[in-house]
């Protein structure tokens, strides 16, 4: 299980689910018009609260319906004794559990819900039953749940109210070890269940503080390895006693260095751990500082570990061990995309794999017979689907074909990785995509669209509806990794911590410059947008540059620091410290408010569009509010659309279809109109 910067992962976990709304959608949402004396528009559903927003016309809603029509698939579980799989995909609103029972098999679902379905994972030695995780309305306090195949019945494991991970098995299956909020609401804490007795459930062992959760059991199920997260720079690992939860500390702290630790597993024989971390390397000559994350074997007799490696200069990310201990599977992040790397860990040596398609990679999981390694890929030409590789033949099979809507998806844009200097001379770099020249003839309007995070990474992903813009109105669409981002190296992403704040910000000061300079592109139409930590970005650029964008979107977006520090759930409030600042400390809140787009909103002189979620526990509501009625009172052009039933994101289809026809008659009024 993978863990590493757990920030990072939860903003990117909640842009994908806000990009899998948007794109992986698979049947028209339900919208009735009404008619004006001109035309037909659009009627939100009851859960839409829109504030400065005009009618958007029906034709919109024709004009993108293929765009919204795209869905994709994501593998959850193997089952333990047949070649079949779990995964996750969306035939209604929601994305919902579905077995397939041989490559491109038909999928049969097996939830049926109004809320998504985050992940389900099956029995591991019998496959009677899975468990799954589903929180409500987008409010993230996630509940376990038993799914028996038998008898179609489902059972709630945990206690209904707080937050809690969905969990990992033990090696006879009959436990479950996840973390939960459940003693004090702040504090993930060890329990322990067995699935199949609910009244099992017990207290493991107490953690202070957020950020902790357990990532892999020992074979002989004595011991749970278990991370302590407290900021993308810096987290350890645990051993804890599975039987009383005694706790051994298993990678101290280093005197001046911050180490984070990612990926890690225990070794078939229980004697060591392969995992990934961005600390030193030992060699002859000393240690060698390391910039990125390595994968090292950790021999726990005697604390030695070397790396295995040492000759990648990329991230190394998911790790994942075959059921006799005898392959390793991993992948590294090489300039946002994914490449498959399969260890023989007898003799330490790779092999020789094919060649797979330039794209993401997630989701490795072995089946227990040893030779199919499960994993999801997507490309800017394909959406996410599920394939196989097997170690005997060689052959990568497809499990999952997802519709697109209709549409070619082989001629839909090639990303290109640009790069540009910045305020002190750091290279910055980012994914543009350029809509078809042959169509749109001259310099071409811009998107610049920011990842969330901070810590996240924009990569050459499926853009799904996204690419309405690129290819329908002409639009090209920049996605940059200012500095903070992940990817490229452990200083990189310290650059914007506490006071550096608004060198990310400077970065798109630089983009803007870069932009100007290109005869293609057209400098003098230029959109802002982003979500989460983007959404911030957004929000900053317009006070800092109103005068060279034309408009800008915050999703979900912070726009006071203090504000936000304060209301965020209290499970995560030191998390986010770590990051931003201490809104406690006199010196640093004064710094933080200065900061705030809220409190520079007198700056902001384009037209906004405002996306949030009524149930956010990251981001709450206010922080829309706030920036609503500043610029409201400032006589500016906002657009407010709130839903009640969702949180950090869009997860319902009839949400986002609503949403992408608000933001392209947002685009074609102040983006491209003449």
């Amino acid at each position: 299980m993978r863990f590493f910067r757990l920030c990072a992962l939860v903003a990117v976990t909640a842009v994908l689910m806000m990009m899998t709304a948007a794109n992986f959608s698979p049947v028209p949402a339900v919208n009735l018009a009404v008619e004006t004396s001109d035309e037909a528009m659009i009627t939100p559903n009851e859960n839409l609260v829109l504030e400065g927003l005009p009618p958007i016309p029906q034709r919109i809603m024709a004009e993108v319906e293929r765009y919204t029509e795209f869905r994709g698939a994501g593998l959850r579980s193997w089952h333990p004794t047949r070649r079949e799989m779990l995964i996750a995909t969306r035939f209604g609103d929601t994305a919902q559990v579905h077995q397939v029972q041989f490559p491109l098999g038909s999928r049969k679902q097996l939830t049926f819900f109004s809320e998504r379905v985050s992940g389900a994972t099956y029995q591991p030695t019998t496959g009677d039953y899975f468990v799954f995780s589903k929180d409500a309305g987008g409010n993230e306090f996630a509940q376990n749940y038993r799914y028996d195949l038998d008898s179609k019945t489902v059972t709630l494991l945990t206690d209904g109210e707080s937050k809690n991970t969905r969990g990992i098995w033990s090696p006879r299956g009959d436990r479950m070890v996840y973390t939960s909020t459940r003693r004090n609401g702040q504090d993930w804490d060890l329990y322990v269940i067995d699935p199949l007795e609910p009244s099992s459930d017990r207290l493991l062992s107490q953690s202070d503080g957020a950020g902790w959760f357990p990532i892999d059991w020992s074979p002989d199920g004595h011991t749970i390895l278990e991370a302590e997260y407290r900021s993308a720079n810096e987290s350890y690992l645990w051993l804890i006693d599975s039987a009383t939860g005694e706790k051994t500390r298993l990678t101290p702290p280093v005197e001046g260095e911050s180490i984070a630790y990612g990926s890690a597993v225990f070794s078939k024989d229980g004697k060591g751990i392969y995992l990934t971390n961005d600390g030193p390397i030992q060699t002859s000559g000393g240690d060698r500082p390391s910039e990125f994350q390595t994968l090292f074997y950790l021999d726990l007799a005697t604390g030695d570990r070397h790396p295995l490696t040492e000759g990648i200069d990329w991230d190394v990310e998911s790790l994942a061990l075959s059921e006799d201990g005898r392959h390793l599977a991993f992948t590294v992040n090489e300039a946002g995309n994914s490449v498959l790397h399969i260890l023989d860990t007898a003799t330490e040596t790779e092999l020789s794999l094919p060649d797979l398609p330039v794209g993401l990679i997630y989701g490795l999981n072995w089946h227990r017979n040893n030779q199919d390694l499960g994993f999801t890929r997507m490309s800017a030409q394909s959406t996410a689907d599920v394939y196989s590789f097997n170690l005997s033949t060689g052959d990568i099979q497809r499990w999952t074909e997802s519709e697109t809507g209709g549409l070619n998806t082989d001629t839909f844009t090639d990303p290109e990785l640009v790069t540009w200097e910045s305020f002190d001379g750091k290279s910055i770099s980012g994914f543009l995509y350029r809509p078809p020249a042959d169509k749109f003839p001259g310099p071409r309007p811009v998107i610049i669209n920011i990842h969330g995070g901070p810590e996240g990474q924009s990569r050459p992903l499926f853009l799904g509806r996204n690419n309405y813009y690129l290819n329908e109105l002409g639009v090209a669409m920049i996605y940059p990794n200012v500095r903070g981002s992940s990817g490229f190296g452990k200083t990189f992403l310290q650059l914007d911590n506490g006071y550096l704040r608004e060198d990310s910000v400077k970065d798109i000061g630089a983009l803007l410059d870069w932009l100007a300079q290109q005869p293609e592109l057209d400098s003098d139409r230029i959109l802002v947008t982003g979500g989460s930590y983007g959404g911030y970005m957004s929000l900053a650029v317009a006070t800092h540059y109103s005068d060279r964008i034309q408009a800008a979107i915050n999703i979900v977006g912070i726009s006071n620091f203090v504000s936000f520090l304060e209301n965020t759930e209290a499970y995560r409030r030191d998390l986010r410290r770590a990051e931003y600042g201490d809104e406690r400390n006199p010196t640093m809140r004064e710094f933080l408010l200065r900061i705030s787009p809220v409190n520079n909103a007198d700056k902001i002189t384009v037209p906004l569009f405002v996306v949030h979620g009524q149930n956010d526990p990251r981001v709450p509501v206010g922080e829309a509010e706030q920036i609503v009625r500043t610029l409201q009172e400032n006589n500016m052009p906002v657009w407010y659309l709130l839903a009640k039933d969702e949180g950090h994101g869009f997860s319902k289809k009839q949400n986002s279809d609503f949403l992408f026809y608000a933001t392209v008659k947002f685009i074609e009024t102040y983006l491209l109109s003449e």
